[in-house]
């Protein structure tokens, strides 16, 4: 969990206060939900989400910020153990055939979005199909994640 208004300390006596763009983004109840992507190439991703998918960038130094219609997402490189994961490693996926998660998007007409998509480079490992009558759906995948 993160508080998104961040305090930030330099040294035991000198704090900077700064405002996260996901601060500003959180609901009446002080919570905003994000997806945050390990990968090996931020530039590559960030490219990806807001050239392909429509994503627009807030920030796109490390870790990069992008407004995803109504959600969040947060794109940075792995890394070690900090103060606040003492015992987590964030590494980007070794194989792209194994996948722990992804995000999933729902859309009000599938159809249109696969042909816009399609045709800004989206790279679908499927055409949308019926998933036994309970919905069209279809996977693309981010090279990168």
């Amino acid at each position: 969990m993160a508080d998104t208004s961040h305090e930030k300390t330099a040294g035991p006596a000198a704090a900077t206060r700064y405002r996260s763009p996901l601060g500003e983004a959180a609901d009446e109840q002080g919570i905003v939900l994000t997806q945050m992507l390990i990968v090996a190439d931020i530039e590559r991703s960030v490219r990806f989400y807001r050239d392909v998918l429509g994503a627009t960038v807030v920030r796109d130094q490390a870790p990069a910020m992008l407004r995803f219609y109504n959600g969040w997402i947060v794109i940075n490189t792995g890394g070690g153990p900090t103060p606040d994961k003492p015992e987590v490693t964030l590494e980007p996926p070794r194989e792209p055939s194994l996948v722990s998660g992804f995000l999933n998007i729902r859309v009000r007409d599938i159809a249109a979005v696969y042909r816009d998509w399609s045709s800004r480079g989206a790279r679908f490992i499927t055409e949308p199909r019926d998933n036994h009558g309970a919905e069209l759906r279809c996977y693309l995948r981010d090279r990168e994640c």
